[in-house]
């Protein structure tokens, strides 16, 4: 294993550009950083570039695995003095292991497949990273097909979005920067009921929804909710709430409606 002292290093100074969308989107390439994670990225089949590491994370054994498991893999792996870690880390309180991983872009399934009646989430301009890597970590956590991220939504591949869906990023597939006009034709083609959730007086409560249907739900952006034009082409439903709440959290909703469709679908 390779050791760096210098935080000039191009392999750190990579690292450390990462936090920003725009050298993710320039190269291809995203963080996934904290042991857990890295252990399921070393079980999933992504391609991994390679790993920082700090001498500490190689003394514990659950460590050591890890790093056995990457080296079997073929992962490079550079060992830096924590310090160094620091720079590259998004973490205020670094685990001692981060790995730069090539990212995944497909694009919408074209025919149908999978599934006879596919379960999907849309997310329509959700921006807190905590909140999308939670959506995600539930569309997981149901069995759903993929996450649909509509333009305007945060980065699938921020690092508080990646550490935010525990690992889930290498399980969903995520289709990101998505246009209404091609969710439209996509939901036609795969013809699935569109449901965005909105708080409308011609809304359905969403357990009056027949989620056994191929369906694709749409939640909103934090503050504004479902936009306006893919409103217009999808059919409303909303949680009711009976306290004094005025709203309840993207990822609780999502949650909320993902498991009545599982609930459906599954008992």
């Amino acid at each position: 294993m390779e050791y760096i002292d210098s935080p000039a290093n191009k392999k750190v100074k990579l690292a450390a550009a990462l936090k920003q969308r725009k050298q993710r989107e320039k190269t291809g390439l995203f963080v996934a950083e904290g042991i857990r994670l890295c252990e399921m990225a070393a079980e999933s089949d992504w391609s991994i570039s390679y790993g920082l590491l700090t001498g500490q994370l190689t003394s514990q054994p659950r460590g050591r695995d890890l790093t056995e498991k990457l080296s079997a893999r073929g992962v490079p792996l550079y060992e830096v003095p924590e310090h160094i870690f620091a720079k590259a880390a998004g973490t205020d309180t670094p685990q001692g292991i981060l790995l730069v991983m090539e990212s995944k872009n497909p694009s919408l399934p074209s025919q149908k497949a999978g599934r006879e009646k596919p379960l999907y989430v849309v997310m329509d301009g959700v921006q807190d990273p905590g909140n999308a890597g939670t959506i995600i970590r539930t569309a997981d956590a149901v069995g759903a097909d993929g996450v649909i991220m509509l333009k305007g939504s945060v980065d699938a591949f921020a690092d508080k979005v990646v550490r935010s869906t525990m690992g889930s990023i290498f399980h969903v597939p995520v289709y990101a920067g998505i246009s209404a006009a091609e969710l439209q034709a996509f939901v036609q083609a795969q013809d699935l009921q569109l449901l965005a959730t909105a708080l409308d007086e011609n809304a359905k409560p969403h357990f009056q929804q027949d989620f056994t249907r191929g369906t694709a739900v749409v939640l909103g952006n934090e503050g504004n909710g479902v936009s306006a034009e893919v409103l217009a082409m999808a059919q409303k439903t909303y949680i009711p709430m009976y306290g004094q709440a005025e709203s309840l959290n993207v990822a609780m909703s999502a949650a909320i409606v993902l498991y009545e469709a599982l609930r459906q679908r599954r008992f």
